[in-house]
C-alpha cells in the first residue's frame, strides 16, 4: 500500500474532510472552528468545503459536548471541540454522566455516536490548559478513549471513533501537530483495543503514548547502545485496553514500566500495576514502576515543566535502575 507523508495536524483535518464527505450525519463544532479551524488551526478549510455542518459555538464547553449528546441521540455524528483537554472536566456532568452513562440508563433506547475531540499535555499553557485527564476518562463507564501517537493513527483512530457507535474521547497531544509520518493512501481504519508494539525487546516492557512515546523510543536508542534492548508498547487506545499485548509481553520481559504525562496518584498506571499483580504476578521477575508528573500543578514556564515531565534521560535512567 503507497503512502504519503503528512503531519499529525494535517492527518487530523484530512480524517475529517473524509468522514464529512462520506456521511452527511457528520457535524464538526467547537470554539472559533469556522475562521479561524480551531485553536491549533487543525481544521482550516473545513467550513469552506462543508458550510453550516462546520460551525462556532460559544465559550461554554458543558454546552458545547451538551450539544453533542443530543445530536447523536437524534441521529447525527458530531465531532465536537474542547479547546484544551483540561476542559472536559469543565463539561464533566455532560461527557461522564450522560455520553458515559446515558446509553445504559435508557436501556438502550439509542445510540451516541459523538466523538469529543480534547487537545492535550504540552506547555506554556499553564496548570488549566496543559494536563493529560487519561485517568478520568478511562475510568468512566461507556466513554471510549483514544490517545493516538502517529499521523497514522490519528487518521485511522479518528476516523474509527466517528464511525463507531460508542461516545469516544480523542485526545490530541500539542506537541504532536507538527509531526511529520507516514499515512496509508486510500481508506485507512485503526480497529480500537489493539495496542502496537513500537519496538521489539526483552529487558523491559515499556508502556508510553503521545509524546512520552516519542521520548520512550528516544531513550530506546540511548539503552541499545549499552546493549539494553527494552520492548516499546504503544496502547493507542486506553478504553478499550489491549491487555492481552501487555501480557505477552511482559511474559517475555519479565517486568513493566509505564511512562506518563500525567499526575502520578490514580494515574493509568496504577491501573496497569494492578492488572499486573492481579493477571501477571508470576511472571513478573522485578517490581513493577511508574514514572509520571509529581502531583503538583503544571507550570506554565517551559524550564518548570521540564523539570516534572518524563524526559528521554529520565526514562532511560528509571530502565537502568529498574533493571538494577
Amino acid at each position: 500500500m503507497s503512502a504519503r507523508t503528512l503531519t499529525y495536524g494535517a492527518a487530523i483535518g484530512e480524517a475529517l474532510a473524509e468522514e464529512l464527505a462520506r456521511d452527511e450525519r457528520v457535524v464538526l463544532f467547537g470554539e472559533d472552528v469556522e475562521i479561524h479551524g480551531g485553536i491549533f488551526g487543525v481544521l482550516r478549510g473545513l467550513r469552506q468545503q462543508f458550510g453550516a455542518r462546520v460551525f462556532d459555538t460559544p465559550i461554554a464547553e458543558n454546552l458545547i459536548a451538551g450539544m453533542a449528546v443530543g445530536a447523536a441521540a437524534r441521529g447525527l455524528r458530531p465531532v465536537a471541540e474542547l479547546q484544551f483537554a483540561d476542559f472536559v472536566l469543565c463539561a464533566a456532568d455532560e461527557v461522564l454522566l450522560k455520553a458515559g452513562g446515558w446509553r445504559y440508563t435508557h436501556d438502550g433506547a439509542y445510540t451516541l455516536p459523538l466523538v469529543i475531540r480534547a487537545p492535550s499535555g504540552g506547555y506554556g499553557f499553564g496548570p488549566e490548559h496543559s494536563q493529560c485527564p487519561e485517568a478520568y476518562v478511562m475510568h468512566t463507564p461507556g466513554l471510549r478513549l483514544a490517545v493516538p501517537s502517529s499521523p497514522a493513527d490519528v487518521k485511522g483512530l479518528l476516523k474509527s471513533a466517528i464511525r463507531s457507535d460508542d461516545p469516544v474521547v480523542l485526545f490530541e497531544h500539542k506537541l504532536l501537530y507538527p509531526m511529520k509520518g507516514e499515512v496509508p493512501d486510500g481508506e485507512h481504519l485503526v480497529p480500537f483495543g489493539q495496542a502496537a508494539v513500537r519496538r521489539a525487546g526483552d529487558a523491559l516492557t515499556v508502556v508510553a503514548w503521545q509524546d512520552m512515546l516519542r521520548r520512550t523510543l528516544k531513550a530506546a536508542e540511548t539503552l541499545a547502545a549499552e546493549g539494553i534492548e527494552i520492548e516499546v508498547i504503544d496502547p493507542r487506545t486506553l478504553n478499550p485496553f489491549d491487555w492481552d499485548t501487555l501480557l505477552t509481553s511482559v511474559k517475555k520481559t519479565g517486568g513493566c514500566l509505564v511512562v506518563e504525562e500525567a499526575f502520578r496518584t490514580l494515574g493509568v498506571g496504577a491501573e496497569i500495576g494492578a492488572r499486573l499483580m492481579e493477571d501477571a504476578f508470576g511472571y513478573l521477575d522485578r517490581p513493577f514502576k511508574r514514572l509520571a508528573i509529581p502531583d503538583v500543578p503544571v507550570p506554565t514556564a517551559k524550564h518548570l515543566v521540564d523539570q516534572l515531565v518524563p524526559s528521554a534521560e529520565t526514562i532511560a535512567a528509571t530502565v537502568r535502575g529498574v533493571l538494577a
